[in-house]
């Protein structure tokens, strides 16, 4: 059976599922090397300022190993956060046939990107996108540098489109590239949980015939959690609830803008177990974002699943391949507040337009799974080893 060393950062609930089919399918052999540390079980968020730890199995069903992290500032938020002297000389103890990275923008990742390549096959995964890109000599200097980074990738594996676009731009061949759907765990989402909803709806004083929109996730810039405060207040509708679940920076100007909108809700952050029943709450979920790094937007994946209509700005990663407007909810152009006002009207005025929306939602994310996911992996990590 050919070994495929995975080198990733630390569990992360939408790629440890991944992990645990291509060990139970038994077509490859797999590791996963945790280059953050054992450290990270106890993390600190930033973001949520909390320590966040998910209440689903992640490290689970398949074989690990912790590598030692040596930076002084250990996180994933930054090049130094990752330096590991013994990683590859951990994944050549397993001897592999090849090895997996998932991102390059790491001390100890893009070391053993530099050490492997022509020496094993090189895979990769990320899923950045050109949807911020800007024009001058400092985006010249980008692109001489990611093409330089990108030679040493033998085949990346693209969540969608923009993401493929992106791999393209910066030296990679149509024949390098193979398309691994980015995916949640669609089963778990989808499991009616009506009556935690219908209770949530009571606590909040939301009534059943009421439109319910939703923001769910860090309360940041990029995210454009105020811009969607701004439409919601410009729509004037007593009958419409606006609710953002999470913590972060903009939480408490958020708050005190909202101080007297009885319609516009606050819940904090929320661990994954709960989050369905948060998605099935709501008739409209919306994504804001103005960026930059909105690179897919794995929210709306869920919402998705929830059988949910979806607004996003041109901004998320994900739209050209999951948001058709018209069909399943609404794209608008990011930072245009007008534009994103009429938008949100539009949508929000017909309850039953939006349950339509919300079943089209689920048809198309149906094949955004993860063992599409695992089963193109094996593929093409067969093909390029034997």
């Amino acid at each position: 059976m050919r070994k495929l060393a995975i080198i990733t950062t630390h569990p992360i609930q939408y790629y440890a599922p991944v992990f645990q089919l291509l060990h139970q399918r038994q077509q490859i052999s797999i590791k996963v090397f945790y280059t953050w540390g054992e450290s990270v079980l106890n993390k600190y968020d930033p973001g949520f300022k909390k320590n966040v730890e998910w209440d689903i199995p992640l490290l689970n069903g398949y074989p690990y190993e912790w590598v030692r992290n040596t930076s002084k500032d250990a996180g994933s938020h930054h090049f130094e956060g990752i330096v590991n002297p013994q990683l590859i000389e951990q994944i050549s103890a397993w001897h592999p046939d090849a090895i997996l990275v998932y991102g390059w923008g790491y001390a100890g990742h893009l070391k053993a990107i530099r050490y492997f390549k022509n020496k094993l096959p090189v895979f990769f995964r990320g899923d950045s996108t050109l949807l911020d890109e800007k024009k001058g000599l400092k985006a010249l200097f980008k692109t001489i540098f990611l093409k330089w980074v990108y030679k040493h990738i033998d085949h990346a594996f693209y969540v969608g489109s923009n993401n493929k676009a992106y791999f393209k731009k910066y030296g990679l061949t149509e024949d390098q590239l193979s398309f691994v759907p980015h995916a949640v765990d669609n089963k778990r989402f989808a499991e009616n949980r009506q009556n935690e909803v219908a209770l949530l709806k009571n606590e909040l004083g939301i009534n059943d015939n009421e439109c319910v929109v939703l923001f769910a996730g860090k309360l940041e810039g990029k995210k454009a959690p105020l811009q969607l405060l701004d439409a919601f207040i410009g729509l004037n509708r007593p009958d419409i609830h606006l609710l953002f679940v999470g913590n972060g920076p903009f939480e408490e100007q958020l708050k005190h803008i909202a101080k007297d909108k009885s319609s516009v809700h606050f819940i904090d952050f929320q661990n994954q177990s709960r989050m369905p029943v948060i998605y099935q709450v709501c008739d409209l979920f919306c994504l804001p974002s103005n960026g930059p790094n909105e690179t897919w937007g794995l929210a709306v994946n869920e919402a998705m699943a929830c059988g949910k209509a979806i607004l996003i700005s041109d901004k998320v990663g994900c739209g050209a391949d999951l948001v058709n407007d018209g069909l399943n909810g609404g794209v608008f152009k990011a930072g245009n507040l007008t534009a994103f006002t009429e938008k949100l009207r539009q949508l929000t005025k017909n309850k039953n337009l939006l349950l339509k929306y919300g079943k089209q939602s689920q048809i198309i994310i149906a094949d955004w799974n993860f063992t599409n996911a695992a089963t193109a992996m094996e593929k093409q990590i067969l093909h390029e080893t034997y």
